[in-house]
């Protein structure tokens, strides 16, 4: 456990040295959007009864927070290590595969906290939110930090130079997180992006999510939960795999 707890105190050290960039340009960008979306829209939409655009809003924003940042520093750890070349002082230890897993996406889950958090406490003053059921804004919030984490960590696998990590957040990460319904709810989307959406596991996530704040959801929380649950299950046995194979990182 002394391995862990050493490269998992690495990886929060690594983020809180610069936090403004990694936590205070988080919080700035999702506020802009509070600002921008809420302004513009705030009179000419409402997506559930009795419950302001800007306040349907909100917990989206956060959610988004919690995946966009808890992958960015899975992701961009690993691959700073591989290019710089630091990533052989990791492996020369004797860290299990587990431990190095658990390391990553839990710094990243931490990451993805502080930023969600920081970003509710500061537009939580321009909106009325209600928390109807606490416990799945935890269990979503959770679940949606370790498989992004996880996500970062395969990603950081996976590249070799950063534009290769570039495109996996550009062309993979932002579209689904857009996807969604972090702006709007899935069912306004014509028939085709509304299939795509429900292909989408961001979907859940941030829909569950939701739900803790309102007790209005697209889909009954119960079943996104259980996708997001499958869903984590899957990605952390082949981050796991993957990392007991040494893929990319040895040879």
């Amino acid at each position: 456990m002394t391995g862990f707890r050493t490269l998992f105190y690495k990886e929060v050290l690594r983020f809180w040295k610069v936090a403004t960039q990694t936590l205070t340009a988080p919080i700035v960008t999702a506020m802009l959007y509070l600002l921008i979306f809420g302004h513009v829209l705030e009179a000419h939409v409402q997506v559930f009864p009795g419950v302001s655009y800007t306040a349907f809003l909100v917990p989206g924003l956060v959610m988004m927070s919690v995946l966009q940042n808890a992958f960015a520093n899975s992701s961009s750890s690993l691959i700073q290590s591989k290019i710089t070349g630091n990533l052989v002082f990791v492996l020369l230890t004797p860290l299990s595969h587990w431990e190095m897993f658990g390391a990553y996406v839990i710094a990243a889950m931490i990451r993805g906290f502080m930023v969600g958090l920081g970003v509710l406490l500061i537009t939580v003053w321009f909106a009325k939110l209600s928390f109807v059921a606490p416990l799945w804004i935890i269990a979503f919030a959770l679940l949606g930090a370790a498989i992004l984490g996880t996500m970062g960590l395969l990603a950081g696998i996976w590249a070799e130079k950063f534009d290769q990590l570039a495109a996996f957040q550009n062309f993979l990460i932002v579209p689904a997180t857009f996807l969604a319904g972090v702006f709007y709810s899935v069912h306004s989307l014509p028939p085709f992006w509304l299939a795509v959406s429900h292909m989408n596991p961001f979907f859940y996530m941030i829909d569950g999510f939701r739900y803790g704040f309102f007790g209005h959801s697209d889909v009954p929380p119960s079943t996104s939960l259980g996708i997001v649950l499958v869903f984590f299950i899957v990605l952390s046995t082949l981050a796991v795999t993957l990392l007991k194979r040494g893929y990319k990182l040895r040879h």
